[in-house]
């Protein structure tokens, strides 16, 4: 891999192949200024998704951020994507799964998802809930 730049890339360009394999047009938005990576059609709806790449966090479980960093005027800046997109496609590399979580799902600074855990509890985002099966709920 690269810098995260091409990591981005990579990720991006495996969820178009992915949507449009699950039968999505797929359009990219001109220049860096959307606030999302993609607009989503399934002949009914029109979806803004950005793209993110999860990394393993601990012992099964990932994260991805759910939040943009910028640093302009040398000032870092951090902002969440809610009423902005309508949701997340997260791929993970090491299993090349994605998931789909829903902008409403969404944390707001890092979240995590869990393949397993020892104890079943309300606050445990699993993983499978949110496995992308090829349809935008």
């Amino acid at each position: 891999m690269g810098n995260s730049k091409d990591i981005g890339d990579e990720t991006e360009a495996v969820i178009i192949s992915h949507l449009v394999a699950d039968g999505y047009s797929v359009a990219i938005p001109f220049g860096d200024n959307d606030r999302y990576d993609l607009v989503v059609d399934d002949e009914e709806n029109l979806y803004r998704v950005q793209c993110k790449t999860a990394w393993r966090n601990k012992e099964r479980t990932i994260r991805f951020n759910t939040h943009s960093q910028t640093t302009k005027d040398g000032q870092y800046h951090e902002r969440t994507y809610h009423e902005e997109i309508d949701g997340f496609l997260v791929r993970y590399p090491e299993n090349d799964r994605l998931y789909w979580i829903g902008i409403d799902d969404a944390t707001e600074q890092k979240m995590e998802l869990r393949f397993e855990a020892r104890i079943d509890h309300p606050s445990i985002n699993w993983a499978a809930d949110y496995e992308f099966d090829g349809k935008i709920p």
